[in-house]
């Protein structure tokens, strides 16, 4: 079956449409040598004659008109790919045109007609016409109906985005009801892309580039904002983590590619993130101006590779990072979104890049504390950027733009240059067609099992195992044995654990559970040791992954010495990172040691099976864990045998790159 949408190329587009144009003009029959004129019948006077309809139809007994290949009807030909956006542009206003630079931040909830915030966007639809929204979190219909009532009432299609790194559940899933807890599902939740990156399976990547586009679009979000292509290069970066891929450059770049690939074959723009490379900073841009002091051979050898090899597959979008290159910008202390040396002159000259330019958020504080809000809109239009996303106040981006526009500093062809390819991705999409979605479908695409399994075999594949002191795992299960779970989260992370300790229970019914946070006393620890020198097992699960504005993915010290003295008293003791893999450097002695890259139920799940020897335990890190582990450790657990436990790069030098890419592959066959 045809997909309902062609993938997202535009050269192939337009190709396309020049072939059937041609093929079009093929198929008409060429003209024969003239025929004479047939005889007319006679005609009975005394019978009143009825005209047939003059419509050139042949009926029923009609004898074969001598003419007929002058009556072929020619198929209506398809007007040019292009055509709306150059009509479109041209019956702009020069605040219409801006208007389509900008990108607000929209809540996903439930919002009734005429309540606050329902209204204030629609005002920045209605009255500011602007280009499009950034939409958060909310359930796939909430954020469908929201969607389309705003696609209803705009003058120009929006185009619609989502930070989707983990696939549509990233933005809409987790929804809770209270005091019940209940989860009210939702979208495809994937784990980490570092999983991904454990597997070291480009088909996997494929896939959940796949099933995030689909789930996108069912919902009306055209840009997924995925998938992120830093290196993450720095253990101790708070804010890229495992989100990236991996530390190898080859393998973030194919595996990279591979996503770009099954986001766009399905109907998605990907979006890679965040040039020209966050993975080698300590500084969250949300909190201030990271700074990466590095040279222009540095970024060709280590941050420019995976953004490269993604142009290079079609990608269409790029995110800038709000960093500040001093070997490279204008400037010492000028973040890369504003310099015209790093977006026009190395990703549009030197990278060959022709898709659009978004900013990151431009309410971090990396940009926001360092200029006027006007100014920092002007600065990042001067430097070659297409969309200004998520500007504290969207009026005044647009009449800062505006003003430097008419002042002369920004001549108006730059702004045609962006508004163009801004109009002509909505146009390859299709949206001046119909922008608004089935809200009967939803159900039919997102969160389906069908997807899911694909995210519970990433989750089941990633699994990595890098310490199993004394042979403890699998476990023996027995189910008489008095096991204690510690839980580490943040204290609204609701959900953390709570799949885990799940399955712990189905097989220790006296499992006693306690969750710590960053606020529990040391006094708490004392008490959890003192219980621990009587139980038969302890198993501490970590729930620390990096978060915006919070500046740290590390564990709070009484945490990190509850752990120590775990091994140092010689109680038995598993320790699963559903998080930050880093962690093992403040406890090194953990007698057992499990990445399982992410929070995600799928992963909660796959680690419980695992500590039971249900599943294989064949993940490889895709990233040094200091200070003992190199890219590629990981001890092999099949049926509770140890095939293989490499610690160093050149134990599994052929297996951290991988090579080419799968086609694509049928919806209905994950």
């Amino acid at each position: 079956m045809m997909p309902a949408y062609m993938p997202w190329n535009p050269a192939l587009r337009r190709s396309l449409s020049t072939a059937l144009l041609l093929v079009l003009a093929s198929c008409r029959p060429a003209a024969g040598p003239e025929a004479p004129a047939p005889t007319e019948p006679a005609v009975d006077p005394g019978v009143e004659q009825i005209a047939p309809p003059d419509d050139g139809a042949i009926r029923p007994g009609d004898s074969i008109p001598t003419d007929w290949q002058d009556r072929t009807i020619s198929p209506a030909e398809p007007e040019p790919l292009g055509a709306w956006t150059e009509a479109t542009l041209a019956s702009l206003s020069l605040r219409q045109k801006v208007g389509q630079m900008i990108m607000p931040w929209v809540l996903g909830d439930f919002a009734p007609e005429g309540s606050a915030g329902y209204e204030r966007v629609m005002r920045m639809v209605r009255d500011q016409e602007i280009g499009g929204v950034i939409i958060s979190v909310g359930t796939p219909l909430d954020v469908a109906g929201k969607v389309n009532a705003f696609q209803r009432e705009a003058p120009v299609p929006l185009l619609v985005s989502a930070d989707l790194e983990t696939g549509a559940g990233f933005r809409m899933r987790g929804a809770v009801y209270l005091p019940g807890l209940h989860d009210l599902g939702g979208a495809t939740n994937f784990p980490a892309l570092m999983a991904v990156g454990a597997t070291g399976d480009r088909v996997l990547s494929y896939e959940m580039g796949r099933v995030t586009a689909q789930e996108a679009r069912a919902v009306g979000v055209h840009l997924p904002f995925a998938p992120v292509l830093d290196v993450n290069s720095n253990p101790d970066n708070p804010i890229i983590n495992t989100r990236a891929f991996g530390e190898n450059p080859a393998q973030v770049a194919e595996l990279g590619a591979c996503f770009v690939r099954g986001v766009q074959d399905h109907g998605g723009i990907a979006t890679g993130k965040h040039f020209p490379g966050h993975g080698d900073t300590e500084t969250d841009s949300h909190l201030a101006l990271p700074i990466i002091r590095a040279p222009q051979s540095r970024l060709d050898r280590l941050e420019l590779p995976p953004f490269q090899r993604a142009i290079d597959a079609g990608m269409g979008a790029v995110m800038t990072a709000h960093i500040a290159l001093p070997e490279i910008a204008e400037e010492p202390r000028l973040p890369a979104t504003l310099s015209r040396n790093v977006m026009t002159g190395l990703l549009r000259g030197t990278m060959g890049f022709e898709g659009l330019i978004f900013t990151d958020a431009m309410d971090m504080n990396a940009i926001d504390r360092l200029f006027g809000r006007e100014e920092a809109a002007v600065r990042a239009v001067l430097a070659g950027v297409d969309v200004l996303l998520m500007p504290p106040n969207p009026e005044a981006a647009i009449r800062g733009v505006m003003d430097a526009v008419l002042s002369g500093r920004i001549p108006e062809s730059r702004i045609d240059d962006s508004v163009r390819r801004i109009l002509m991705a909505k146009e390859e999409l299709g949206l001046h067609e119909g922008a608004e979605v089935d809200l009967n479908a939803v159900h039919r695409t997102v969160g389906i099992p069908a997807h899911t399994a694909v995210a519970r075999e990433v989750a089941e594949r990633s699994l990595t195992l890098l310490r199993n002191e004394r042979n403890i795992l699998p476990l023996r299960g027995t189910g008489t044995a008095n096991v204690l779970s510690v839980t580490f989260r943040r204290a609204n992370d609701l959900m953390g654990g709570r799949a885990f300790d799940a399955r712990l229970r189905q097989t220790y019914p006296r499992l006693q559970a306690t969750t710590v946070t960053r606020d529990t006393p040391a006094a708490e620890y004392d008490r959890l040791l003192a219980q621990a020198r009587s139980l038969d097992l302890v198993v501490v699960s970590l729930h620390v992954t990096a978060v915006s504005y919070a500046g740290s993915v590390a564990v709070p010290a009484a945490t990190a010495r509850f752990i120590q003295e775990l091994a140092r008293l010689g109680i038995p003791h598993v320790v699963v990172s559903f998080g930050n893999p880093y962690l093992l450097r403040e406890f090194p002695n953990a007698q057992a040691y499990l990445l399982a890259w992410s929070g995600a139920e799928v992963s909660q799940q796959a680690a419980a099976r695992a500590l039971f020897g249900e599943i294989p335990i064949q993940g490889r890190t895709p990233t040094r864990i200091p200070p003992s582990f190199e890219i590629g450790a990981g001890i092999q657990l099949s049926g509770g045998r140890v095939t293989t436990a490499p610690r160093s790069a050149q134990a599994l030098s052929g297996s951290v790159s991988v090579s080419g890419c799968p086609g694509p592959i049928p919806a209905q066959n994950p």
